[in-house]
């Protein structure tokens, strides 16, 4: 077993290694994904041209769609100069990658599965011991975090929280009878998480229960999705979505590093990262899409307290930050 230095050496720890699975956080397969595209758009010319034309088949065959006669012949290509090379630069040896501890973004998923790298998404709770639920090889379903695993019973709450039960259920909290109480009932651990289950089992975690919010008009809105699609455009590099008791979404945003060192102005930098909105908000509901939003004044980091040890956005702490700023993105009563 092998543990990365830090983020900025995981590339050069994945050739050292050659390892055969890699367990991480979802926030180091975004950073990844940045930097191999970050390096495919600095080369561009026929590289970055053979290089998309990988994903865009390989995802093709992820879907399960048949390819053309030409696009059989370009996929052998691509299979050799651009899939086999991504690979020797993780390693070689890689079998899968393996992810937990937040929700992935499904399209980070399938850029990794469009150029044969097997990613397996798992879902589970320090108080379950900790795996409720997974991914298989061969029977991978990237937008969700698989079916539950041998032993454990689950149900989906009337409001829609993921509810389970088995022998690999925690007593308690230690010396915590209240605590203890309020998440197990009836036998029951109550998650905490929301989530769906589709007809073959496999389970979609939709947001975090105390995360969700709810807008002036009522609307329940999950924004963990808000966030996924904001944090794959290329121009940001982290996004936390508020809009509690509000009319619309506001964002918190951190622009990329690249896009800080391209634009030549604030305005500048806001404009393109507007676009950048423009783009992840075309994929959302009118309800999901971002309005208005502020760039943060930095990064969001386990450092600075802004985020917690599995980099997850503490999200009061930074809506407590920049309150005055998001409150003034609002009609003034």
């Amino acid at each position: 077993v092998w543990y990365c230095e830090s983020t900025d050496q995981i590339a050069n720890n994945l050739v050292e290694v050659s390892p055969t699975l890699m367990t991480a956080v979802p926030r180091l397969y975004e950073v990844l994904h940045d930097r191999i595209m970050r390096g495919v758009r600095n080369k561009g010319g026929l590289s970055e041209q053979l290089f998309m034309a990988a994903v865009r088949l390989g995802t093709k065959r992820q879907q399960g769609k048949p390819l053309l006669p030409h696009e059989v012949i370009l996929n052998l290509i691509v299979e050799k100069l651009v899939r086999n090379k991504v690979r020797d630069r993780l390693g070689g040896q890689l079998k899968f990658f393996i992810s937990g501890g937040a929700a992935l973004n499904p399209e980070i998923g399938n850029f990794f599965m469009a150029l044969g790298i097997n990613l397996l998404q798992g879902y589970g709770q320090t108080e379950a011991s900790p795996l409720i639920s997974a991914n298989r090889p061969g029977r991978i379903k990237i937008e969700t975090v698989g079916p539950v695993v041998s032993g454990v019973d689950m149900k989906i709450a009337d409001d829609g929280e993921i509810l389970v039960r088995g022998d690999l259920l925690m007593k308690g909290y230690w010396r915590d009878e209240a605590a203890t109480a309020a998440v197990i009932q009836n036998g029951w651990l109550h998650t905490g998480d929301l989530g769906e289950v589709d007809q073959e089992g496999f389970i979609s975690i939709t947001g975090r229960k105390k995360d969700i919010i709810v807008n002036s008009g009522g609307d329940n809105i999950a924004p963990g999705r808000v966030e996924a699609l904001l944090t794959i455009e290329p121009e940001i590099e982290q996004a936390m979505v508020d809009g509690d008791k509000r009319p619309w979404l506001a964002a918190v945003i951190v622009p990329s590093e690249e896009v800080r060192t391209l634009a030549s102005s604030p305005d500048a930098l806001a404009t393109m990262v507007g676009e950048a909105v423009d783009r992840a908000n075309s994929r959302l509901s009118q309800l999901e899409r971002v309005r208005r939003f502020i760039i943060a004044d930095e990064p969001f980091s386990t450092e600075n307290g802004q985020m917690t040890a599995t980099l997850k956005v503490r999200r009061h702490i930074v809506r407590v930050l920049y309150e005055d700023r998001l409150a003034a993105l609002y009609p003034q009563k």
